[in-house]
């Protein structure tokens, strides 16, 4: 069977892997990915199909793995997945801030244990403090988006947990 005929007898399950895809993703446009992933899959593999086997089965199972597969990539990334606009600052004000303490040595004891965090984490979030978009510091500073904003709110944690005593 040549890989046109091939993809046409496989395209007449379009419909079938459609609906089993948003079933998995919930998301029209993961969905597509997903259908055109496993049209990939199955036309590169082409040669792993045994004619008269259920070819809407073995489909389903080249969706079912890669779904799957994709899932634990995104699993293990460790990344926080934020899907708010990306547009606005939250809490933001101008990029030049002063210095409002009621001492010197209140300002210093607040650097001091600000620059303590771990330098990953503190590089992005003075970077949003001073007033850059999220995907100005991920290209800034060469690092996916997911990425950036995980570190800005491990950072804001990190200092929160830091000065507690401090701001009572």
């Amino acid at each position: 069977m040549s890989n046109a005929e091939f993809g046409v007898l496989i395209n007449q399950h379009h419909q079938f892997l459609k609906n089993l895809a948003l079933k998995l993703t919930k998301r029209m446009d993961e969905a597509e990915d997903l259908i055109q992933e496993t049209f990939y899959k199955a036309i590169k593999n082409q040669e792993k199909y045994r004619s008269g086997t259920n070819l809407k089965g073995w489909l389903y199972t080249i969706m079912k793995n890669t779904f799957i597969n994709n899932y634990r990539k995104k699993r293990n990334q460790n990344t926080f997945i934020d899907e708010t606009e990306n547009n606005y600052f939250i809490n933001s004000k101008e990029s030049t801030k002063e210095v409002s303490t009621d001492s010197l040595v209140d300002h210093e004891y607040l650097m001091k244990q600000i620059e303590s965090i771990d330098r990953n984490y503190l590089e992005a979030f003075m970077m949003h403090y001073n007033g850059y978009k999220y995907e100005e510091i991920a290209e800034i500073l060469e690092i996916p988006l997911g990425t950036v904003k995980s570190r800005i709110f491990l950072a804001r944690k990190k200092m929160m947990k830091k000065l507690e005593d401090y701001r009572a």
